[in-house]
């Protein structure tokens, strides 16, 4: 992504021209999914299905939410189950799984690995990627998925990390292993991927952090891909901390026309969701 957007996107749609299967769209269900949230703080979580709800109802495209707050317990969610391409949000999985192999295995990172995993992280670098990626390889790859208990995500075949299958609730689930303590990744590992979050180019840290405020931690990975079906592919994942709280907004979009026009979207969720936790 160095290179610029039409360079990503000339890249990922010739990959998924060369024997990659594209998911039939689903059959329309006969209601259109709605906003759901739960939360121990009284309100919060009526107040929360209202303003997402007004924040996505005449943006065009398939909008999957995931948001969770240890702190009040909150939870909303919209089309959890729902695949999307993963663009490059799929980079904190990767990254994930060299530190859980790493630690498997009792060595730190050579040089070579940290070099990869910051361009791969900070700047989106797609080169990066996919040397960690062939790498690691499809074992290794399916080991940290099932370890983390991420079921719903799919690699993406012959190399395509970027057509990986993931979903809103997968996501929400790596957030959470990377922001608390548990059996997976190390204490150092999670401080790792957080800190190279923490360290994204300015020009890459739209999207969930959108509306946080000034004494919020935020670490970000976002992806944007544009293919022939459903437009662009564009998401955001997020963990933030302070303010009395300590949550992550997972968002995914396709059928965007435009990139923008998805990151709006994206921009227009993570506003009132950190609005609203700010005044809870």
């Amino acid at each position: 992504m160095t290179q610029g957007i039409s360079r990503r996107a000339r890249w990922v749609a010739g990959a998924a021209l060369v024997g990659c299967v594209v998911a039939a769209t689903p059959a329309a269900a006969a209601t259109t999914p709605t906003v759901s949230c739960t939360s121990a703080t009284a309100g919060l979580a009526g107040k929360l299905k209202k303003d997402i709800t007004a924040a996505i109802a005449n943006r065009k495209g398939t909008i999957a939410i995931g948001l969770y707050d240890r702190t009040s317990k909150t939870t909303c969610t919209l089309r959890a189950g729902t695949a999307y391409d993963s663009a490059s949000v799929v980079k904190v999985t990767v990254l994930a799984t060299l530190l859980w192999d790493a630690k498997r295995n009792d060595r730190y990172l050579t040089d070579r690995e940290t070099t990869l995993a910051k361009a791969m992280i900070t700047k989106s670098d797609n080169d990066a990627t996919s040397k960690l990626w062939k790498q690691l390889g499809m074992t290794k790859i399916k080991g940290f998925l099932a370890a983390a208990g991420m079921t719903q995500t799919k690699p993406g075949a012959n190399g395509y990390w970027g057509l990986t299958q993931i979903t809103v609730t997968d996501e929400q689930k790596l957030l959470k292993l990377v922001t608390a303590k548990n059996a997976v990744l190390s204490d150092n590992s999670r401080a790792y991927i957080l800190k190279l979050m923490g360290q994204v180019v300015s020009s890459q840290r739209w999207g969930t952090p959108y509306g946080a405020g000034s004494g919020i931690a935020v670490h970000v990975k976002n992806g944007w891909l544009q293919r022939s079906t459903h437009g662009w592919r564009v998401h955001s994942v997020g963990t933030f901390k302070g303010g009395g709280h300590d949550y992550m907004i997972t968002v995914l979009t396709h059928g965007n026309s435009t990139m923008n026009y998805g990151i709006t979207t994206i921009q227009g969720v993570a506003k009132v969701i950190h609005k609203d936790l700010a005044a809870s």
